[in-house]
C-alpha cells in the first residue's frame, strides 16, 4: 500500500510511520520540514505548506492519506480537494473534543457535535478547537463522500508526547515523596497509547474502513488511583499519594487539565465525562490496548532521554505542589 501522511514528524505521526513501515507499506510524508527532519531517512519526504503550497502533491497518486494535522476547514478542504482523485481513502485525525456537551455521560459517536455561530472563524482556542475539528470532519465527508475515516482520539500518550500531560504523572511519581493526587481516587480516566492508535489506524486503512470512531481507552474502567499506583510499581518509586478534593483545588485556583493533568472537577462544564467516553464501536472494529504498565515503562524510558532543562508544557511545579500540600494539611 502506498500511504501519504500529512505531518508525520511530531508524535502520533511518528508512530503511524513506524506502524506502516512495520507492515511493509510505502510511506510518503508531506510537511514543512520544521520538526525532526532527521527522522526516517528511508522515507520519501515532500516539502510544502498546507496553507498555500500543496504543489509537491500534484500529479502523484497514493492508495490512502492520513491527515494528522488538520485544524481549519478551509485548509483541510484544500488538501482533500487536491487529493480527491489521487487517493481512495482519507483518514482525518479529529478529537473527542468535537462534542457539544462534554459533561454528558457515555458520549458516543451519535452525540451531537459542537457548532460555531461564525463558521469562518479560524482562530483555534479552547472554545473553537472542537467545533473546528467537527467542521473539518464534515469537509472531508463532503469532498470524499463514502471514503472518509474519522478518528476521534482522547488523550494520546506515550513516547514523543510533546504535551506532557501523561508524562508528568509518570515522572512525578517516579521522583517519589508525597504526591498531590487530584479528586476522587476512583474517578475514571481514559488514555490511548499512540502506538496502539497508530497500529489500529493502519489496519483500518488496509481494510478500507470508513465512518467515525471514538478512540481512547482502555477497554476496562481505569481509575486515577490505579493509574498512579501502576506508575509507582513500574518506576519502583516510594511515592505516597495525598488525595485532594475538587473544591479545595478550585478555591486554590489550580488549573484543570494543564497545571493538574488528567483532572477535571466533576462539577466542571466538561465534568469527568470527557474521560469516560464510549469506545464500543472502536473496540468492535479491532482496537486493542497494550498493558498500562508497558505504556508507563515506554514513557518513562523515553522521558529519561530528554534534556534536563526540558520546559514542561503541563504539570504542577515542585514548589507549587509543596505549597498546595501544606495548605491542604491546614485545610483538613
Amino acid at each position: 500500500m502506498k500511504l501519504l501522511i500529512l505531518g508525520g514528524t511530531v508524535f502520533l505521526g511518528r508512530h503511524l510511520v513506524d506502524a506502516a513501515l512495520a507492515r511493509s507499506h510505502e510511506v510518503t510524508l508531506f510537511n514543512r520540514g520544521q520538526h525532526n527532519a532527521d527522522w526516517f531517512h528511508d522515507v520519501e519526504k515532500l516539502r510544502g505548506d498546507r496553507d498555500g503550497d500543496l504543489s509537491a502533491l500534484q500529479g502523484r497518486r497514493w492508495d490512502a492519506v492520513i491527515d494528522t494535522c488538520g485544524y481549519v476547514p478551509r485548509i483541510v478542504r484544500a488538501s482533500a480537494e487536491l487529493l480527491a482523485d489521487a487517493v481512495e481513502h482519507y483518514t482525518f485525525t479529529s478529537s473527542i473534543s468535537v462534542y457539544a456537551r462534554l459533561n454528558q455521560p457515555s458520549l458516543d459517536e451519535s452525540t451531537p457535535v459542537g457548532q460555531l455561530d461564525d463558521e469562518t472563524v479560524e482562530e483555534i482556542t479552547g472554545e473553537t478547537y472542537g467545533p473546528l475539528k467537527a467542521l473539518c470532519e464534515q469537509t472531508v465527508a463532503n469532498v470524499m463522500p463514502g471514503r472518509g475515516l474519522n478518528i476521534r482520539p482522547g488523550l494520546i500518550v506515550g513516547p514523543y508526547d510533546p504535551l506532557d500531560r501523561f508524562t508528568y504523572w509518570v515522572t512525578r511519581v517516579a521522583r517519589g515523596g508525597e504526591v498531590l493526587a487530584p479528586g476522587r481516587p476512583v474517578r475514571p480516566v481514559q488514555i490511548i497509547d499512540a502506538q496502539d492508535l497508530a497500529e489500529w489506524n493502519i489496519r483500518l486503512v488496509e481494510q478500507g474502513q470508513t465512518g467515525t470512531y471514538n478512540t481512547t481507552g482502555p477497554d476496562y474502567r481505569l481509575t486515577m488511583e490505579h493509574m498512579l499506583d501502576t506508575c509507582k510499581t513500574v518506576t519502583s518509586s516510594d511515592a505516597t499519594f495525598t488525595w485532594v478534593d475538587d473544591s479545595f483545588l478550585l478555591e486554590a485556583e489550580v488549573g484543570p487539565w494543564g497545571e493538574m493533568p488528567l483532572w477535571l472537577p466533576e462539577n466542571h462544564e466538561n465534568g469527568g465525562s470527557i474521560l469516560d467516553v464510549n469506545i464500543d464501536r472502536a473496540v468492535a472494529a479491532g482496537l486493542t490496548f497494550r498493558p498500562l504498565a508497558e505504556t508507563i515503562q515506554d514513557t518513562f524510558d523515553w522521558s529519561t532521554t530528554r534534556p534536563t532543562d526540558h520546559e514542561w508544557r503541563a504539570g504542577m511545579s515542585a514548589a507549587r505542589e509543596a505549597e498546595m500540600l501544606q495548605r491542604w494539611q491546614q485545610y483538613t
